[in-house]
């Protein structure tokens, strides 16, 4: 960031006690640390946990996460059961918070999750969906997006998995 933005003048770096330099603007007297959008990456698991679904999004060959950006005012949480609903159609009954990832291509924190629905019914994908399957653990491996984020979220996923150390949680009631 190399302007205000509130005021648009050039930033400056300046010392902030143990943060290090800083961008200040000197015309509104503030420091203006980095902005980056949010958003919310899962890989959505049938109700036994033996099957994740991947969507295709775009017009592109992948195998990719569902995911969305997080909307003002919005936890994760929240936007994770909403993205789910309008992109393939599902209700999550359950998720687990994996771990993050900062995605510089497009300047975004993405926050993986877990989660579970209510059935395997894709008649739901809506126009944001090219395509939606469901694959088994391996095959899920073998489809993924090489090289991308999605397969380091998607690996991790399995791995714990694999190990029995994902334990999801049903989703809090008004979610």
């Amino acid at each position: 960031m190399k302007h205000c933005l509130e005021c648009g003048a050039k930033l400056i770096l300046k010392p902030c006690g143990d943060e290090g330099d800083i961008p200040f603007c000197e015309s509104c007297g503030l420091f203006r640390f980095p902005v980056f959008s949010t958003a919310i990456s899962t890989a959505v698991l049938n109700h036994d946990k033996s099957k994740i679904l991947l969507i295709q999004q775009y017009n592109r060959p992948h195998y990719i996460l569902l995911a969305g950006y997080v909307n003002k005012g919005e936890d994760a949480e929240a936007t994770l059961v909403r993205e789910v609903k309008e992109e393939v159609g599902l209700q999550v009954t359950g998720y687990q918070y994996m771990r993050s990832e900062y995605y510089e291509p497009n300047n975004t924190l993405m926050l993986n999750f877990v989660s579970v629905v209510d059935s395997e019914d894709l008649s739901g994908l809506t126009a944001e969906v090219d395509h939606g399957q469901w694959f088994t653990w391996e095959e899920a491996v073998q489809a993924i997006a090489k090289n991308s984020l999605a397969e380091r979220f998607l690996l991790n996923i399995v791995q714990k998995l694999q190990s029995g150390s994902i334990h999801v949680e049903t989703r809090p009631s008004g979610l």
